[in-house]
């Protein structure tokens, strides 16, 4: 198994000293580079393990905080901790394109198009944060809820895109994903989109609906995705 190294970083963008978490092979080699965005919970430990599953993957990942520190351990918390972020979807824009430029600048990082993996409010910030940076060579998103586009905000996003959504997902209904895959296919975009027949997080086994049947499918496709984009 590769050897994975892990740092933090200070992204210096916000004045507020906002850090990333980065997970990188341990080697002298050049890899593609990955922002990783957080679930509403913040940068737990699943989160981290995520990053440090994309770098055994030979990716090198930064995952921004966008919650400066804080983790919510249960939903009260994490929901008050989203909306306040929601309320100022800028500010979090600024730190993952800074988060985005840092593994850019990195000399291990290579090519410099730059893939944009997203998790459930990270999954709604990957979209965002796609359309409004056209070097993004590959997105993808889990499960993200809150997505409601217009078509002139689809026409941005350049990378092409996979989308993973559950159709027990209370927060994301079948008549909105079919209305974002319209948007984007109109829109003459690469867009797949893949439904499990699964809850909301399905990838997540501490926080979320925890199908393993579903993440098993899921993670590898991510992946492939990422590293045929990205190269």
């Amino acid at each position: 198994m590769a050897v994975i190294r892990t740092s933090t970083v200070d992204l210096h963008v916000n004045g507020a000293g906002t850090h990333a978490y980065i997970a990188q092979p341990d080697d002298e080699q050049q890899h593609p580079g990955v922002v990783l965005i957080q679930e509403w919970w913040g940068i737990e430990p699943h989160i981290q393990d995520l990053a440090q599953k994309l770098a055994t993957d030979g990716f090198v990942v930064a995952v921004p905080d966008l919650y400066h520190g804080r983790i919510a351990t249960e939903p009260n918390d994490a929901m008050r901790m989203m909306m306040q972020l929601q309320k100022n979807v800028d500010l979090a824009s600024r730190e993952i394109s800074g988060a985005l430029e840092n593994i850019k600048a990195l000399p291990s990082v290579q090519p410099k198009n730059l893939g944009l993996i997203g998790f459930c409010l990270g999954g709604f910030l990957a979209y965002t944060a796609a359309a409004r940076d056209s070097n993004i060579g590959a997105l993808v998103t889990f499960y993200g809820a809150g997505y409601d586009p217009s078509l002139e905000e689809v026409k941005k996003v350049t990378a092409p895109v996979l989308a993973f959504y559950g159709k027990q997902d209370g927060s994301v209904p079948p008549e909105q994903i079919a209305k974002i895959e319209k948007l984007y296919k109109q829109a003459g975009k690469d867009f797949t989109v893949k439904i499990y027949d699964a809850g909301h997080a399905f990838i997540n086994p501490t926080h979320g609906a925890g199908n393993e049947q579903a993440a098993a499918d899921a993670w590898p496709r991510a992946v492939s995705f990422l590293k045929e984009h990205l190269h």
